[in-house]
């Protein structure tokens, strides 16, 4: 599907990225610090050109310890420079003298001691620093509208194309597993839930296509996300309520179904199941299915604070720098600035 955008009425600055890998760099923010003791060591790590599943195996194999034993937050691209935090279970600082500095593995740097391991989700977000090369003339006057315009509504919070593969379609393929069980078997979990996941993203990404105009108003029967915490209540009384949403306190959201999950009502609800029907499935159906399948599903917010943000222009090249919550994706930026689908996918991915 084509995703609108927030920022449509705004012409696009066009422009390259990633001449040079140092044009994408993503710093995660860590949401705690190890507390000085327990089984897991935690580093910071500085990595060049290397995406995060191929750390995993560089430290695995060096350092001796199974890949299972290793934590990390977060995923990060592999065409950039990326910093992120790595859990180690029972390995000893001294060990990490195995690991040999070079062009991919910039710097390693010893946090301290933590009773947990790393897991998907446990940071605070992720702070980018983005350099988009040959934008268009007009770009000094178009970037300071189109930020303003997204600080102030927020960022729609698109799941990014890489999730459906080069062809696109592997929500059709989650559809299918869903009904078919022996199909679903033949893979491993993990396989199995990337399909069923990217099934989830393609009904959201159409309900947040559907309220795009709304994306920063509560409606009843809304179910809304406090933004500090992630917990989401449902919205009887939409007037008492946006006044919250006008401050970034609240915001609306979609669904990602599943067999726990709830469905908005009201004029919400209506979007959601009109979504589904397209596809000859209900919001019950869908429940169902989920249940065989053993995942609860999740309610995802409609957008994103844009935080941080700072800007430089000079001659052709811009600038960019700004944090985003976790989860968020730096091409819903890039897309609404560049309005290129294609180049904004293909250079944050």
């Amino acid at each position: 599907m084509t995703m609108p955008f927030l920022t449509a009425a705004l012409p696009g600055i066009g422009g390259q990225m990633r001449t040079l890998p140092e044009d994408f760099q993503v710093e995660e923010r860590p949401l705690y610090l190890p507390c000085g003791e327990g089984e897991h060591l935690y580093v910071r790590i500085r990595k060049r050109l290397l995406s995060t599943p191929d750390l995993v195996l560089r430290l695995s194999s060096v350092l001796g310890v199974k890949a299972q034993a290793i934590g990390v937050a977060g995923l990060k691209d592999a065409r950039a420079v990326t910093t992120q935090m790595v859990s180690l279970l029972g390995v000893m600082p001294e060990r990490l003298d195995r690991l040999k500095l070079d062009e991919q593995l910039l710097s390693v740097e010893v946090l301290g001691r933590h009773r947990n391991r790393l897991r998907p989700g446990h940071h605070a977000g992720n702070h980018f620093r983005l350099v988009i090369r040959d934008v268009a003339t007009h770009a000094r006057e178009t970037v300071p509208l189109v930020t303003e315009l997204l600080v102030r509504r927020g960022v729609p919070n698109y799941f990014g194309p890489q999730r459906q593969g080069r062809s696109g379609q592997n929500y059709q393929t989650g559809a299918e597993l869903l009904v078919d069980p022996a199909r679903r078997n033949r893979l491993s979990r993990s396989k199995r839930m990337w399909y069923l996941n990217a099934y989830q993203s393609h009904f959201f990404n159409d309900i947040l296509a559907r309220r795009l105009d709304q994306l920063d108003c509560i409606l009843v029967g809304d179910w809304a996300m406090k933004m500090e915490n992630g917990a989401c209540f449902l919205v009887e009384d939409a007037t008492k309520e946006q006044p919250r949403a006008d401050r970034f306190e609240i915001s609306p959201t979609g669904i990602l179904f599943g067999s726990r999950v709830s469905w908005a009502s009201g004029e919400p609800g209506e979007i959601e199941r009109a979504v589904v029907a397209e596809s000859g499935a209900t919001p019950e159906s869908l429940t169902e299915a989920a249940k065989a399948c053993g995942f609860r599903g999740e309610r995802r917010s409609l957008r994103i604070p844009l935080a941080d943000l700072e800007w430089t222009l000079e001659s052709t090249v811009l600038t960019l720098s700004f944090s985003l919550r976790p989860g968020a994706y730096a091409t819903n930026v890039l897309r609404e600035l560049m309005k290129s689908d294609s180049q904004a996918a293909e250079n944050a991915r």
